[in-house]
């Protein structure tokens, strides 16, 4: 298959791409930049000028493709602590969605669509048969985007991130060191048995390769995918490797101070048990995680 791969040269999409080219796939990669267009090529693929905001652009990408995943999104709100800015990249990925999904419609080509994966399992972790709240701002609205365009004919799936992570990011974690490093304490909230689930890099890499295929054999829309290889590492193991890394002593943290030492925003993120499975997704996709694990990564980092 041609693969249009939007976020083609961020940190899951610079991986996906020489997954799917090294399994006979070609890709044509959006991006905005020289750089990025460079390491494209490098990689063996096809450039496509533009971004999420440049919707004309997204469609003539998925019109001469043969499936799409679109892993692209602009994750800047995290680094300002604004909420705001968070709704608002949310809007512009639910337009991009939409306009992907506008030249898909009525085709068997496949989308897949990356979202994340919140506490919608009460007690036990999240699988991917639950669903998130009508409306629900967090973890971003992307699923629901691409659940709307399966009853437009849209052959969409959504590929449900963890903590992606290697030695040089990790996910929402890459958030904690540089809280930790600023405040010169790495900390967790109350007992920090709340968990977060964690997938290596390359693993999640291979599954949008198996995700995207197995969309194009079977035209299954609306199956939700769980890239999850740990179901959930707390709070407190990750807070002691990050505070072993950067020799800072590690502290706990009751909730009334979580917004001054996390920030509002990250701080509703950092009290959460998002404890995820993905015994179906292996079980559908014959997808068995093999990379190392978010403290073996935490470990290894250089700090």
């Amino acid at each position: 298959m041609r693969i249009f791969v939007t976020g083609a040269t961020g940190f899951i999409g610079s991986a996906i791409v020489p997954e799917l080219i090294n399994a006979g796939h070609q890709v044509l990669g959006l991006t905005r930049s020289d750089a990025g267009a460079q390491s494209l090529l490098a990689a063996g693929a096809e450039v496509h000028r533009g971004d999420l905001k440049d919707l004309e652009s997204l469609r003539s990408g998925a019109a001469i493709s043969d499936g799409v995943i679109h892993c692209a999104f602009i994750h800047d709100a995290f680094a300002t602590q604004d909420f705001s800015r968070f709704k608002e990249n949310c809007d512009v990925d639910k337009c991009a969605i939409e306009a992907i999904g506008s030249v898909l419609a009525g085709s068997d080509r496949p989308l897949i669509v990356s979202s994340g994966i919140g506490p919608w399992g009460p007690g036990r972790p999240t699988t991917e048969d639950d669903n998130p709240p009508a409306q629900s701002p967090l973890p971003r609205v992307s699923e629901e985007s691409a659940m709307s365009l399966c009853s437009q004919g849209v052959n969409a799936g959504v590929m449900r991130l963890p903590q992606v992570h290697d030695t040089v990011k990790q996910g929402l974690v890459t958030f904690l060191v540089a809280i930790a490093r600023e405040k010169r304490v790495s900390a967790y909230l109350g007992e920090g048995l709340n968990r977060w689930p964690a997938a290596h890099l390359l693993d999640t890499a291979r599954l949008y390769r198996l995700a995207i295929e197995q969309q194009a054999a079977t035209h299954a829309s609306g199956v939700k995918y769980h890239a999850v290889a740990e179901q959930g590492v707390s709070l407190r193991d990750i807070a002691e490797a990050i505070g072993r890394g950067l020799k800072l002593p590690v502290v706990s943290i009751s909730k009334e101070e979580a917004g001054a030492h996390f920030g509002g925003f990250f701080g509703m993120f950092a009290g959460l048990d998002l404890a995820a499975s993905s015994a179906i997704t292996q079980q559908r996709l014959g997808w068995r995680p093999t990379g190392p694990g978010m403290i073996a990564d935490l470990e290894q980092m250089r700090y």
